[in-house]
Protein backbone atom coordinates (compact mmCIF):
# COMPACT_ATOMS: atom_id res chain seq x y z
CA UNK A 1 0.00 0.00 0.00
CA UNK A 2 1.05 3.61 -0.38
CA UNK A 3 0.08 6.68 -0.14
CA UNK A 4 0.47 9.37 -2.52
CA UNK A 5 0.37 13.26 -1.55
CA UNK A 6 0.34 16.59 -3.18
CA UNK A 7 -1.00 19.98 -3.49
CA UNK A 8 1.42 21.49 -1.73
CA UNK A 9 3.50 24.89 -2.48
CA UNK A 10 4.02 28.39 -0.89
CA UNK A 11 1.21 30.82 -0.78
CA UNK A 12 0.77 33.89 1.04
CA UNK A 13 -0.41 34.17 4.47
CA UNK A 14 -4.31 34.34 4.14
CA UNK A 15 -3.90 32.34 1.33
CA UNK A 16 -5.29 28.94 0.71
CA UNK A 17 -4.19 25.14 -0.68
CA UNK A 18 -5.68 21.95 -0.45
CA UNK A 19 -3.61 18.88 -0.64
CA UNK A 20 -4.54 15.48 -1.40
CA UNK A 21 -4.05 12.20 -1.23
CA UNK A 22 -4.81 8.96 -2.99
CA UNK A 23 -3.87 4.88 -1.64
CA UNK A 24 -2.75 2.32 -4.14
CA UNK A 25 -2.20 -1.27 -3.84
CA UNK A 26 -5.14 -1.31 -1.43
CA UNK A 27 -7.41 -3.49 -1.51
CA UNK A 28 -9.54 -2.79 1.60
CA UNK A 29 -11.13 1.05 3.02
CA UNK A 30 -9.34 2.35 5.38
CA UNK A 31 -10.84 2.93 8.71
CA UNK A 32 -9.29 6.88 9.01
CA UNK A 33 -7.58 8.79 7.11
CA UNK A 34 -6.50 12.09 7.59
CA UNK A 35 -3.49 14.49 7.92
CA UNK A 36 -0.65 15.34 10.06
CA UNK A 37 1.91 17.59 10.30
CA UNK A 38 5.58 18.19 11.12
CA UNK A 39 7.46 21.49 11.64
CA UNK A 40 11.29 22.41 11.92
CA UNK A 41 12.50 21.51 15.10
CA UNK A 42 8.97 20.03 15.88
CA UNK A 43 7.31 16.83 16.44
CA UNK A 44 4.70 15.71 14.20
CA UNK A 45 1.07 16.44 15.19
CA UNK A 46 -2.10 16.19 14.33
CA UNK A 47 -4.01 18.01 12.00
CA UNK A 48 -7.06 16.47 10.84
CA UNK A 49 -8.64 12.63 10.69
CA UNK A 50 -11.85 11.81 9.36
CA UNK A 51 -13.02 8.23 10.17
CA UNK A 52 -15.21 5.89 7.89
CA UNK A 53 -18.27 6.63 10.07
CA UNK A 54 -17.94 10.45 9.04
CA UNK A 55 -16.64 11.95 12.32
CA UNK A 56 -13.61 14.06 12.19
CA UNK A 57 -11.35 15.12 14.52
CA UNK A 58 -9.26 18.54 14.33
CA UNK A 59 -6.60 20.25 16.27
CA UNK A 60 -7.06 23.58 17.75
CA UNK A 61 -5.30 24.94 15.33
CA UNK A 62 -7.27 23.71 12.58
CA UNK A 63 -10.69 24.25 13.46
CA UNK A 64 -12.42 26.59 11.39
CA UNK A 65 -9.80 26.66 9.00
CA UNK A 66 -9.10 23.52 7.31
CA UNK A 67 -11.87 21.12 6.36
CA UNK A 68 -10.55 17.41 5.62
CA UNK A 69 -12.89 15.34 3.18
CA UNK A 70 -12.21 11.96 2.22
CA UNK A 71 -13.28 9.63 0.03
CA UNK A 72 -13.93 5.96 1.70
CA UNK A 73 -14.60 3.87 -1.21
CA UNK A 74 -11.73 5.60 -3.46
CA UNK A 75 -9.41 5.73 -0.44
CA UNK A 76 -8.58 9.58 -1.32
CA UNK A 77 -8.56 12.18 1.85
CA UNK A 78 -8.21 16.36 1.00
CA UNK A 79 -7.34 18.96 3.07
CA UNK A 80 -8.92 22.08 2.17
CA UNK A 81 -6.63 24.99 4.06
CA UNK A 82 -8.21 28.61 4.14
CA UNK A 83 -6.54 31.57 5.89
CA UNK A 84 -3.29 30.04 6.10
CA UNK A 85 -0.93 31.59 8.39
CA UNK A 86 3.24 31.53 8.64
CA UNK A 87 2.63 29.09 11.80
CA UNK A 88 1.09 26.51 9.01
CA UNK A 89 4.09 26.54 7.70
CA UNK A 90 5.78 22.18 7.81
CA UNK A 91 5.74 19.23 5.41
CA UNK A 92 2.16 17.97 5.54
CA UNK A 93 1.91 13.94 5.93
CA UNK A 94 -1.63 11.65 5.23
CA UNK A 95 -1.85 8.52 7.50
CA UNK A 96 -4.37 5.82 6.81
CA UNK A 97 -5.31 3.30 9.42
CA UNK A 98 -7.20 -0.47 8.53
CA UNK A 99 -7.81 -2.69 11.21
CA UNK A 100 -7.89 -6.09 9.78
CA UNK A 101 -9.46 -7.88 12.90
CA UNK A 102 -6.67 -7.90 14.85
CA UNK A 103 -4.29 -5.38 14.42
CA UNK A 104 -4.21 -1.62 13.54
CA UNK A 105 -1.55 -0.91 10.96
CA UNK A 106 -0.66 2.78 10.34
CA UNK A 107 0.31 4.10 6.92
CA UNK A 108 2.44 6.96 5.70
CA UNK A 109 2.79 9.36 2.92
CA UNK A 110 6.00 10.61 1.54
CA UNK A 111 5.01 14.20 3.05
CA UNK A 112 4.05 17.56 0.75
CA UNK A 113 5.84 20.81 1.75
CA UNK A 114 3.70 23.89 2.63
CA UNK A 115 5.18 27.15 2.97
CA UNK A 116 3.12 30.43 4.12
CA UNK A 117 5.56 33.27 3.46
CA UNK A 118 4.84 36.52 1.92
Amino acid sequence: VQLQASGGGLVQPGGSLRPSCAASGSIFRFNEMGWYRQAPGKQRELVAIGTTGGSTNYADSAKGRFTISRDSAKNTVALQMNSLKPEDTAVYYCKAVHFDGSFYRNYWGQGTLVTVSS
